[in-house]
Order: C-alpha cells, then structure tokens, then sequence
C-alpha cells in the first residue's frame, strides 16, 4: 500500500491515553498471555508489538527477558514508549505499510488495535506484512472487538473527572456500515489555563470468519480465535472480544 500515511489520531490523545486508558484490559492479558502464549515462546526470542501504543505490552515483553521491537503510527504515543521501555526499539510506521528484518519469532497487536484497519483489504495488508516478518513457525496473537462488543459497549456517553483533565466519550455504532465510533473531548489544566482537545476513533466489526479466511490468505495455518471469556478475562472488557492465534 504505498504512500499510506501512518495512522496518528492518537498524537493528541497520548497524554490521556497514559492515564491508564487500557490498564483494565493489559491487566487482564496478562493473566491470558501468561496461560496461553508466553509458555510457547522462549526467553530472548525477538518480539514485534504492533501499534504498540505507550508500550503497555512493551514492558512486560521486556522484563520476561524477549528482545522487543515496537511499531505505532502515532509518534506520541511512541515517545511515552521510549520512555517506559528504553530497552525496546521503536519504530513511527503503520501497520499497513511496513517491513522489517531480521525475521521475529512472534508478533503481538493487543487492545482491539486491528479493529483500527478499517477495511478487509488494509486488513489483508497488515497481515501479509506480519507474515513477512515472522519465522516459520513464527506466532501471531491478537485480540479483535467483535460484533456484540460494538452493539452493546460501542452506544451512548461516558464522563471521567479529575483534578486537572476531564474527558467526555460519545460512542456510537452504524450496523449497516459495521463501524464504531468513539469522539473524545479532553480538557487539560496546563500553566493555570484550560486546553482543550477533541478526536474521532473509528474501529471496523468483522466477523471471526473474515479475520481466519484473511489469516489463512497471507500464508498463516493452524488458525484458531478464543472467546475473551473463555481464556479467562471478565466483565464488560471481554464481551464481544476475541483472541486470535495463527501460525506461519
């Protein structure tokens, strides 16, 4: 997909998204990445955290002793990263559009992050661009938002207040199109003086059989998609959400 420009709606997010946006949900991984995923991978193998975010995974991947390299379209975001994780490398590219060598012995986008490709054809590029990056036998791990996530979590408002920042989340979901929309406007205190900042996330729904058929497309075998529920997480973070592994 030459000339696609990395996907950066979160530069003027970052600074909230560093408050503990996703604690919840790594929170909570941790408990199915440490039954599920980390006893296939041994200790100094080279990892690939895809829109890897302030490097949430980032940290753990690194203090389990594997050789991180992170990659977010959000130069912010990474900046936060650096800082967090400065054993790791990081990369500003999108996940569309990037390749990398030496090949990794796995590869890991968590947080709904695929849910950001918005068409089965990005899609399909994201995953032949992991594929090319993986060994054989290399693991691809991911978590997507499906269809009952979108239609019950993605409806309505939310408020958080605090001392120095407020934030306002309007969520809404068009089942004709299969998107979600999220539009955030933050308030921050800086110098004594009130900022305001707004955005738009938009998150694509695609069925399990459309993500396995584009797996196996780019090449993936032994394919198989895990209910969030059924891998240990709970309450309203897992619902709708599933865990998708494949191989090369």
């Amino acid at each position: 997909m030459p000339g696609v420009e990395p996907y950066n709606a979160y530069d003027q997010f970052a600074w909230y998204y560093s408050r503990g946006w996703g604690e919840e949900f790594h929170k909570q991984a941790r408990a199915v990445f440490e039954k599920h995923v980390y006893p296939r991978l041994p200790v100094g193998a080279r990892v690939l955290d895809l829109c890897c975010g302030i490097g949430d995974l980032s940290i753990e991947l690194d203090r389990r002793g594997y050789r991180v390299t992170g990659i977010d379209g959000s130069e912010e975001m990474l900046r936060y990263a650096r800082e967090r994780v400065p054993n790791a490398g990081f990369i500003h590219a999108d996940a569309r559009e990037f390749e990398l060598a030496p090949p990794f012995d796995a590869a890991f986008s968590t947080f709904d992050s695929m849910n950001h490709i918005l068409t089965l054809g990005e899609l399909a590029c994201v995953f032949a661009n992991v594929a090319r990056a993986l060994v054989p036998g290399g693991l691809f791990v991911f978590d997507m938002n499906l269809q009952d996530s979108f239609e019950v979590l993605w409806q309505g408002e939310h408020a958080s207040i605090e001392d120095h920042c407020v934030a306002v989340t309007r969520g809404s979901y068009d089942a004709a199109k299969k998107i979600g929309r999220a539009e955030v406007t933050m308030f921050r205190l800086v110098n004594g003086a009130w900022q305001r900042s707004d955005i738009c996330v938009l998150e694509k729904c695609y069925s399990e059989e459309e993500v396995l058929t584009g797996l196996a497309r780019a090449g993936f075998s032994r394919m198989k998609a895990k209910d969030a529920y059924e891998v240990g997480m709970r309450g309203d973070i897992a619902l709708g959400r599933a865990f998708f592994l494949a191989v090369k």
